[in-house]
């Protein structure tokens, strides 16, 4: 068995493991990084990015669809479209290909060796790695565990023939007819949504009595009356049983206690993620666990010396960019620097039709923090940009404190937000009040300007309002 020793070993080439091996070896250490499947891990082939490729061709075709349908506002008119799903996958699948390539790119310019194979720990300090030229030992000073999360299968229903994950439901080649969505959160509803604007029929079956219920009920609102716009079929309270026979229909029980029978040609299982800690031998070290996860420090730090962990294997938040900063913060450390987790905020965004972004905390949750808060809403329907976007559902949202009007949260609500996730991260990293936002002069005419009038709204004198 060939031996390899190196400074710095990584377990996983996703966003935090990649994140942490290239700024590793920018920083001049040796470093190796692991991947079972290809650079860019979950987020990168079978998440994030294929994910949002759906979402903008279905938000395409949608869009197009509708001007054949009916009268546009905008004088608009066209043939009804046709939808060539392979070329879509195509299309879909050209992106993965590129980023991945850019990710292999970018390590081995960086000087990082990226060793294709299945990790298992032998020791803190040794990892066997079965390749397809055979088993390797590697030996190193200090190891990164980066290995992700997993979809969660519900026990009645275990993935297979008609029951996908999203993994499988982002490797479809055709448009399912109808289409049953078990999990109302964002997962379910991204991906559910981009096929009901493609043609299926899409149900949702949320346990909750609610969709979204991580979010609060103001910012699920606009997106639920979307939903029942492009005719996604949406029902709370209702728990998915079991699948009749052949696999055809699902049988659910409503919050009346009805029992119903759904049919499918395709059941969306998306309840959940866990940590992937099995396969690569994680029993053999002696770490604390906080739960499921592995617990760490303000350094990313296990209780084992010399083994570091990162991303969605470390507890909630799962966000590929929380576990990119992890990475980097921990091969700044591994290489000498003085460096500790203190960041303020952790920025969320749903990318549903409307995108919803939270960053800092509610106003539900700033008060169970004990702050005597302030909050105000700026809606879209007075903004001039949203207007001519046809898109005025939605609103920003300020959570400050009382008494010196220092933000704590900033919420968000409306089509393409996304954008500026950045603009609310920052304002809270650089401890921003209310005062700050409204003497900095936002463009004019843009969505973001509804930043800007929500802090002066909440000052007691919005403008536009």
């Amino acid at each position: 068995m060939a031996e390899i020793n190196c400074k710095l070993l990584v377990i996983g080439a996703g966003p935090g493991g990649y994140t942490c091996a290239i700024r590793a070896g920018q920083l001049g250490i040796d470093t190796i990084v692991v991947e079972a499947e290809k650079p860019g891990g979950t987020c990168l082939n079978v998440g994030c990015i294929p994910s949002k490729a759906l979402i903008h061709a279905a938000g395409e075709y949608q869009t197009i669809a509708a001007a054949a349908e009916e009268e546009s506002a905008l004088g608009i008119s066209t043939a009804k479209p046709s939808l060539d799903f392979a070329r879509t996958v195509a299309w879909k699948d050209s992106i993965v290909r590129r980023l991945n390539g850019g990710v292999a790119g970018l390590l081995k310019k960086a000087g990082v060796r990226l060793i294709a194979g299945h990790a298992r720990f032998r020791d803190g300090k040794s990892v066997e790695v079965e390749t397809r030229s055979g088993a390797q030992m590697i030996h190193a000073e200090t190891v990164v565990i980066a290995t992700g999360a997993e979809p969660v299968a519900l026990p009645h229903m275990p993935f297979g023939g008609r029951v996908i994950s999203s993994t499988e439901a982002l490797a479809l080649t055709e448009i399912p007819n109808k289409l049953v969505v078990v999990g109302g959160g964002y997962i379910g509803l991204e991906l559910g949504t981009a096929f009901a604007k493609l043609g299926a029929a899409v149900t949702v079956v949320e346990a909750e009595p609610r969709i979204l219920p991580q979010y609060d009920g103001e910012l699920s609102a606009p997106v639920e009356r979307r939903l029942s716009a492009l005719g996604v079929t949406v029902l709370t309270g209702a728990k998915a049983k079991t699948l009749i026979a052949d696999g055809t229909a699902l049988t659910i029980e409503t919050a009346s206690g009805e029992q119903r029978t759904l049919d499918a040609d395709k059941i969306l299982v998306t309840v959940g993620r866990r940590p992937a800690t099995s396969g690569f031998g994680l029993e053999t070290l002696d770490l604390d666990m906080t739960g499921p996860f592995i617990g760490i420090d303000d350094r990313c730090r296990s209780s084992m010396h010399g083994v570091f962990a990162i991303g969605d294997i470390t507890g909630e938040p799962m966000l590929a960019h929380r576990a990119m900063a992890q990475g980097e913060m921990v091969a700044e450390i591994v290489a000498g620097r003085r460096h500790a987790w203190d960041r303020v905020s952790i920025p969320a965004i749903c990318f549903t039709d409307p995108e919803i972004v939270t960053v800092g905390l509610s106003p539900n949750e700033a008060s169970g923090k004990g702050f005597d808060v302030k909050t105000d809403l700026f809606p879209f329907k007075a903004n001039g940009r949203a207007l001519t976007l046809e898109r005025e559902d939605g609103f920003i949202r300020t959570v400050a404190r009382a008494d010196n009007h220092l933000l704590l949260g900033i919420q968000g609500v409306g089509a393409g937000i996304a954008e500026l996730s950045a603009a609310f991260s920052l304002a809270l990293e650089m401890g921003a009040r209310l005062e700050d936002i409204a003497m900095t002069i936002h463009a004019h005419p843009t969505q973001s300007e509804a930043f800007h009038e929500a802090s002066l709204k909440s000052l007691g004198h919005a403008i536009h309002i």
